[in-house]
């Protein structure tokens, strides 16, 4: 299927956050609590995604209030965390939001993304993710995960939707 078609269809974007919305880094701080980074014009992209009518939704392996708080700060509807196996959590919420998975995006940049990237309408990587969720991705970005690569996929998405 041509990647306009498969763009399109999108009406909910799901992403990894480490290494996607984050550069993957995480800090640690005096009281061992960790921090994360997130890039501005990410969080300015899922704005424009939001105010465009659409939805957006997190899936990390990893479990984190910070996660939380930037969510709600940007509106993203759905987080699931804490979850190894995120093609159960990718069932689990195409059910609860009510779409299709070919009507799905996601962006993701290890190995349990890739076993997701499959499933999805559109699958993207960030341009330093891992070589299998590169090889399994519709896109591979020109920005790094962190730095831009969730902007630039949502520009991407808006261009095609119109």
């Amino acid at each position: 299927m041509k990647i306009e078609k498969r763009l399109s269809r999108i009406k909910l974007l799901v992403m990894d956050c480490d290494g996607v919305l984050t550069d993957g880094r995480l800090y640690f701080g005096a009281n061992g609590e960790a921090l994360k980074a997130f890039f501005v014009r990410d969080g300015q992209g899922l704005a424009y995604w939001h105010k465009s009518g659409y939805r957006s939704a997190i899936i990390s392996g990893r479990e984190s209030s910070i996660v939380e708080s930037r969510a709600r700060e940007l509106g993203i509807e759905f987080v699931i965390q804490g979850r190894v196996d995120k093609t159960v959590a990718f069932d689990e919420l195409i059910s609860r939001a009510q779409v299709s998975a070919e009507e799905v995006a996601y962006i993701g940049d290890d190995i349990p993304d890739a076993d997701l990237m499959p499933l999805v309408g559109f699958a993207a990587a960030p341009k330093d993710a891992m070589d299998e969720a590169k090889a399994a991705a519709h896109y591979v970005t020109k920005k790094k995960g962190g730095q831009g690569a969730v902007r630039e996929l949502i520009d991407l998405l808006l261009k095609h939707r119109g």
